[in-house]
């Protein structure tokens, strides 16, 4: 699972980030942060990367058997998904580049898909410099 420390100041701008975006003040904002994220580019990309990462069964096979090592027909993708239930690790080996698949499947669906659970959107704002990304979770 992808962690970070994330300092007191940082926690500010972060709901200054979400009070902009919502449109409200800073109170309104620290009162509903729970149910966002909001993080900065880098952030966002890698915890987009661990959900993918944790999440490949559930991609869709053809996409899955185009980022395949050998010829890995689609079929075998598929019973691979169905025949096991923790098949994650099985089709994480066959995968030749999983930094290529993360930026496929993110180029292909945006971040918002893998981050936000709401609505699968990505907005931007930015603080004192710095753009952080909200996603909402609930």
């Amino acid at each position: 699972m992808y962690t970070e420390t994330i300092y007191a100041s940082e926690t500010e701008e972060r709901t200054q980030a979400l009070a902009q975006h919502l449109e409200s003040d800073v109170e309104e904002a620290e009162r509903v942060i729970d149910n966002y994220l909001v993080l900065t580019d880098d952030e966002a990309d890698k915890m987009a990367k661990q959900y993918i990462e944790d999440s490949i069964c559930f991609f869709n096979a053809s996409f899955i058997a185009s980022h395949c090592d050998a010829d890995i027909p689609q079929e075998a993708i598929e019973a691979i998904q169905e025949k096991y239930e923790a098949s994650n690790p099985i089709l994480l080996k066959l995968i030749k580049d999983i930094d290529y698949f993360v930026e496929d499947a993110i180029s292909s669906d945006g971040r918002g898909h893998f981050l936000s659970s709401y609505d699968g959107e990505e907005w931007e704002r930015e603080v004192k410099g710095t753009t952080y990304f909200i996603y909402r979770t609930n």
